[in-house]
């Protein structure tokens, strides 16, 4: 029997493997872009809680796109919220030059305030 085979009527090869033929299938190439630590944390939330979106975008080739344009939103919202949260509750420069540990705390706080933010919104949505 021949390795390999192509069927004329729906145009696939098929690979010998054992006794039966497998269709030579492979996933659509998809331009690879980088993923930052928002697009990492979607892709584990998306593999382990909703499977169906998750292959849907691996076999259709549109997963890497989804997880740069989620990474490029959360760090865009993340950016913003934290200068307006911070606008918001007085942490300045002046503030940082005169009182340097009250400052830190505010700032942790609108850090923290913003992560839980875009967790909710996009991340774990």
């Amino acid at each position: 029997m021949e390795k390999v085979i192509y069927d004329e009527k729906n145009g696939l090869w098929y690979e010998l493997q054992g006794d039966y033929y497998i269709p030579c299938l492979k996933l659509p190439e998809e331009e690879q872009q980088p993923i930052g630590v928002w697009g990492q944390r979607h892709l584990r939330h998306i593999k382990q809680n909703r499977k169906v979106l998750y292959f849907n975008l691996l076999t259709s080739g549109e997963l890497n796109a989804h997880l740069a344009e989620i990474d490029r939103q959360a760090e865009d919202m993340f950016f913003r919220l934290v200068k307006q949260m911070a606008e918001r509750e007085g942490v300045t420069e002046q503030l940082k030059a005169e009182n340097q540990m009250e400052w830190v705390g505010k700032m942790n706080n609108v850090l923290n305030s913003a992560l839980e933010v875009i967790n909710a919104k996009l991340i774990y949505s």
